[in-house]
């Protein structure tokens, strides 16, 4: 708390954005103040991952005087939950999960489990050997969408060494198929850059506060900017989407270092958000495992409770859920390993001289 006469108290607030520029040479470049976001082939720019989130203080006047007042952190969890034989456990009640933060145990405060509308990133690898995967591929992405909440909103990126948003926002079946259709099968894999631009742009434009990403891959990161760590790191601080990941592994085209290594960071990718890293063995798979990604988003709990820690502390805290019910024997919750608060930022200028 801060008193003082004639103070200015200023807070600085910044927000990672998703930047987009047209690469289509024959049309005029937009204003820097509105630039297009809806245009087709839009590039996608990782943004600054060291930009600080929002910041949610709020300032009121007290008599002659300022009162800055801090926010504790609001943590949304989605988790799913499975028993010994992996189905999906879906009967729970608030009182049957226990939430805890770096050891200590937190307060649920909202509890919720049913189909909620989710906003969802379609991430798909545009790279040249994904050619003739593609047309599968695709199907099997719409008949994850199909299989969904039809309240459910999606955009598609295709990415190779770039990344291009092929559609924006949308919940129409056909103008998602137009933008996976847009295949230009080329360049490298720059997998990380485009998730962490892709879950830039959840958090940005999203609808549903329930966000997803799906990615859908056949090779190991060589084009990106970022690491594997760095692009983890910056869904954490978003606080970001659950990443369900399908690593199309199989064949000849890879070496077994690369397979591993391309293995472990889809798994890190899903693990880490609460999803899963699906690898099939075939093309023939792929719809079976669409499928049961859209039936595992659709029976998630949400779980919400505010952190016993003040916003102001940094760093990343740890987050375990656990859950317990009579019967049903050992059951697994798969929800995000942590994340890191909310970065706020109070500068408070010199008084004014007395009159």
């Amino acid at each position: 708390m801060h008193h003082c006469n004639s103070a200015l108290l200023a807070i600085l607030l910044a927000g990672a954005s998703l930047s987009l520029a047209a690469q289509q040479p024959s049309k005029p470049a937009p204003p820097p103040q509105a630039p297009p976001l809806t245009v087709d082939r839009d590039p996608v720019r990782s943004p600054d991952s060291g930009a600080p989130a929002p910041s949610r203080e709020t300032v009121q006047k007290e008599g002659s005087g300022f009162i800055l007042h801090t926010e504790v952190e609001e943590v949304v969890l989605p988790a799913s939950v499975v028993d010994e034989h992996g189905h999906l456990v879906q009967t729970l009640a608030k009182d049957n999960f226990q939430v805890s933060e770096d050891g200590v145990k937190q307060t649920i405060i909202s509890f919720q489990h049913s189909d909620l509308p989710v906003s969802i990133a379609l991430v798909v690898d545009n790279s040249g050997s994904m050619s003739r995967k593609r047309p599968a591929v695709n199907k099997s992405a719409l008949d994850l969408i199909e299989a969904s909440n039809p309240q459910d909103e999606a955009f598609v990126v295709n990415f190779s060494d770039e990344a291009f948003i092929d559609q924006e926002f949308t919940s129409n079946v056909n103008k998602l198929r137009e933008g996976l259709a847009h295949i230009e099968s080329r360049g490298g894999t720059a997998l990380y850059d485009a998730v962490v631009a892709s879950a830039d742009k959840l958090a940005m434009d999203a609808k549903r506060p329930k966000q997803v990403l799906v990615i859908i891959t056949d090779g190991e990161d060589n084009a990106s900017t970022l690491n594997l760590e760095q692009t983890i790191r910056r869904v954490q601080q978003l606080s970001g989407p659950v990443i369900y990941s399908i690593g199309l592994l199989f064949g000849d085209e890879m070496s077994r270092s690369e397979v591993r290594h391309a293995r472990r960071a889809l798994e890190m990718l899903s693990t880490e958000t609460g999803g899963i890293a699906f690898f099939p063995k075939s093309l023939e798979q792929v719809d079976q495992i669409a499928a049961e990604v859209a039936r595992d988003i659709r029976s998630q709990y949400t779980i919400v409770y505010h952190s016993t820690k003040p916003s102001s502390e940094p760093g990343f805290r740890r987050v375990q859920v656990t859950a317990t019910a009579n019967g049903m024997g050992k059951l697994s919750v798969r929800t995000r390993t942590g994340y890191f608060p909310v970065v706020r930022k109070a500068k408070k200028t010199a008084a004014s001289p007395q009159e």
